[in-house]
């Protein structure tokens, strides 16, 4: 058969991420910025996520009908697409713990741990369309 009948293989995803993927580049490509593809996302990286992100839709959705304002849900998304993107780059998310830990623990002056923290939230919101 040869290489006639190999098929194709999809061009690699290009990062926005300061830290790179390796080879592997990130666990799922970008999702749509709708709740139905956001809560797929999250169930195949984060499944322990999909409660609080149920949770937060419903509040989001509740508080829309209320305020007669899309701003919830707005912010719903805007939220979810920003974990997502950097939950999809493991690395990213692992110095993003790393980074909050350092914060949190008071340990040292935070300012460079919290600028780091806002260039990869900016990074993420990037990737995302934001």
């Amino acid at each position: 058969m040869g290489a006639a009948c190999e098929r194709p293989r999809p061009a690699p995803e290009v990062s926005v991420s300061a830290q790179p993927d390796g080879p592997n580049g990130p666990l799922i490509p970008m999702p749509e910025l709708t709740p139905d593809a956001l809560r797929a996302a999250v169930a195949r990286i984060a499944p322990s996520r999909v409660a609080a992100l149920t949770r937060h839709l419903f509040e989001a959705t509740t508080n829309a009908q209320q305020t007669q304002s899309l701003a919830p849900l707005r912010a719903f998304v805007h939220s979810w697409a920003v974990f997502v993107a950097i939950e999809r780059h493991p690395q990213r998310a692992a110095r993003l713990r790393e980074l909050e830990r350092i914060v949190d623990a008071g340990d040292q002056e935070p300012d460079a741990a919290i600028a780091e923290i806002r260039r990869i939230r900016q990074a993420a919101e990037a990737e995302a369309g934001l």
